[in-house]
């Protein structure tokens, strides 16, 4: 069974960094690009960052050159290393497989950003 376990969030302010630590157990690690995903109140869950198992990573637009992120195949773990935070980077972040999130999300976790 699938089970994904977010930590890492905070509140911190604008210019400030977090590093999100992503958990997994079954098999969605090994065989899947994982990525990690955010979602604003009000507005749908969009795609931050993935990897692939050769550790090739992509990021969208909006935190290109700030969002770092990496997995540790030991510890079957993703991480998103998130420098010079934006007030616009608040939201509950996730991760899930990419491009096609498996069914059961982890709690999350929260990122504040105070200006």
């Amino acid at each position: 069974q699938v089970q994904l376990v977010e930590s890492g969030g905070g509140l911190v302010q604008t210019g400030g960094s977090l590093r999100l630590s992503c958990a997994t157990s079954g098999s969605i690690f090994s065989i899947n690009i994982m990525g990690w995903y955010r979602q604003a109140p009000g507005k749908q869950r969009e795609l931050v960052a993935y990897i692939n198992t050769e550790d090739i990573a992509k990021y969208a637009e909006f935190v290109k050159g700030r969002f770092t992120i990496s997995r540790d195949n030991a510890k079957r773990t993703v991480y998103l290393q998130m420098n010079n935070l934006k007030p616009e980077d608040t939201a509950v972040y996730y991760c899930n497989s990419v491009p096609t999130p498996q069914p059961a999300w982890g709690q999350g976790t929260q990122v504040t950003v105070s200006s």
